[in-house]
């Protein structure tokens, strides 16, 4: 689909890459973008709709999606990272990340399916990780991985509906979220670029980093040309 005349509601997009995915759209000449966020009073962007959403609670997203009937295209992009430890970390902190990075997308999109269909189909973008294929031993990873394989099942649930469905893996960005973090990071403005690139061409996923087509690219390898460590 094309982003232009589009209506477009991004998850956490009061910051960071949810931020740049506003920005991105509103370049593309989008209708109407919501920038959906906890606290609306966080948006900031000129032009943007901001919309109270809390993508852990049920009731929030219902009420977004009554407010915002006329969605065609929608961004789960909200997330957190604990990097908790899955053999010693906090069970408080492990339900907390799949609660954002895996109900959170459920939620949103069990709640906005109904819409897209309504007005056409349209299409969901889901913001995975490189982290969905290989992990570095904290629940982030195993969250986006699930997140990653509700993305393939929602796939198949909304082809019936004219929905279409891409999934956006990428490595470090360039935001709060990995400030403290040392290596690599892409820019935001250029992953949403990336990415919204992959929605006008229907694609099946986007690899937005050279880590993530890497990574991607050794799946078939052997497991320790991934996990080095152990050998």
């Amino acid at each position: 689909m094309q982003l232009e005349n589009a209506v477009v509601l991004v998850t956490g997009g009061n910051r960071g890459l949810g931020r740049a995915f506003v920005e991105e759209a509103l370049a593309r000449g989008a209708r109407k973008v919501y920038a959906a966020a906890r606290d609306p009073r966080s948006v900031s962007t000129p032009g943007a709709t901001p919309l109270a959403l809390d993508v852990t609670d049920p009731d929030s997203v219902l009420r977004a999606a009554g407010q915002a009937q006329d969605v065609t295209l929608v961004v789960n992009n909200a997330g957190i990272s604990e990097r908790a430890s899955m053999l010693n970390g906090a069970i408080a902190d492990i339900r907390r990340e799949f609660e954002t990075n895996f109900y959170g997308p459920i939620h949103v999109t069990r709640a906005f399916a109904p819409i897209l269909a309504a007005n056409g189909g349209g299409h969901l973008l889901n913001v995975h990780s490189v982290l969905s294929w290989i992990s570095q031993g904290t629940s982030y990873s195993a969250s986006k991985a699930a997140a990653w394989q509700a993305t393939n099942a929602f796939r198949l649930e909304l082809a019936p509906q004219g929905t279409g469905v891409t999934g956006l893996h990428v490595g470090y960005i360039d935001t709060d979220m990995t400030a403290d973090i040392d290596g690599p990071k892409a820019s935001a403005a250029e992953v949403a670029r990336l990415a919204f690139d992959g929605v006008e061409t229907n694609a099946f996923e986007v690899l937005a980093d050279e880590v993530t087509r890497n990574v991607k690219r050794g799946l078939s390898a052997e497991p320790e040309a991934l996990y080095p460590q152990l050998v």
